[in-house]
Parts: C-alpha cells; sequence; structure tokens
C-alpha cells in the first residue's frame, strides 16, 4: 500500500462517516452529493429488494421519506475494509447499527437496523464519492422503549 491509497482510504472512511453523520440529522440534501450523478442505491431487508434507485434525486427522494416517519435516527459506523480496483476505483464493506425512534399506539418505538453496505466507490477529479451502494438489512427489531420512572421525592 503507498501513501495515496493510504490517504484514499481515510477519504473513503470520511465519506461514509460523513453520510451518516447527515442521516443523523436528516440532511438529505447534502447527502445527495456523497453520490455520483448516475449512483445506484439497492436495499435488501431480510433479503427482499426494498428499495432499487437510481441517481441523486431518486435516491434523496427516498430517503427523506423513509427518514420523515422517524422522530431521531442515530447511525454508528464499525468495521470497514477497502480494496482498491484501480487509481480512481475502490470497493468496500462497512457495517453499520442504526436506531430510529418513533411513537406508535402512544408508546416510544425502537426500530434497530444492522446493516451491511457493500460500496464501490469512484474518485472524481480528487473527491471520493459512492457510485453503488447495496445495504443489506441483516437484522431488524422493533421494541418498546423503556422509560425511567419519575424521581422520587423524599
Amino acid at each position: 500500500m503507498n501513501l495515496q491509497q493510504i490517504q484514499d482510504r481515510f477519504a473513503i472512511k470520511h465519506l461514509v462517516d460523513h453520510f451518516s453523520n447527515l442521516a443523523d440529522e436528516k440532511r438529505v440534501e447534502e447527502q445527495k452529493p456523497l453520490f455520483t450523478e448516475d449512483a445506484t442505491v439497492n436495499t435488501y431487508i431480510n433479503g427482499e429488494l426494498t428499495f432499487a434507485m437510481h441517481g441523486r434525486a431518486q435516491i434523496g427522494q427516498v430517503f427523506s421519506d423513509y427518514l420523515a416517519g422517524f422522530d431521531k435516527v442515530y447511525h454508528l459506523n464499525g468495521q470497514q475494509t477497502v480494496e482498491f480496483t484501480d487509481d480512481n476505483a475502490a470497493e468496500g464493506i462497512t457495517y453499520c447499527q442504526v436506531a430510529l425512534t418513533f411513537e406508535k399506539g402512544g408508546k416510544a418505538m425502537m426500530l434497530s437496523h444492522y446493516v451491511r453496505y457493500e460500496d464501490s466507490y469512484r474518485k472524481i477529479g480528487r473527491e471520493w464519492l459512492i457510485a453503488k451502494r447495496i445495504a443489506k438489512f441483516l437484522i431488524s427489531e422493533e421494541r418498546t422503549m423503556a422509560t425511567s420512572p419519575a424521581p422520587r421525592n423524599e
């Protein structure tokens, strides 16, 4: 591995983490430029293709529609591997834990997803972008959130 590849690995890690940070704040318009103009995103939940998106506009619309149903959004990225296919292209895998909160029947709920992102990255100019993402939601769990009892007056 040469110095340029080390720098590129950091740039790709920043790209993936920046995407998640923006998702946490529902800043979808700022996420769109992190993808190539012709990017594709396919989302699989329980092994079934749930969303198939092509291009920044459609990716942004689907992301906005999905996140609109949640009060709070939280992403925690874990391990990541990146393999360069040439100086301007790479393949990577990132694991991510996603927590989404919402209300259902007057109860605070949490939807947790454990996701594997299989990405293709393309370097355009000096910037790395996501060209293709396959999001595999490997485990999903919906549960009622526990609430703390009110403090006691003693």
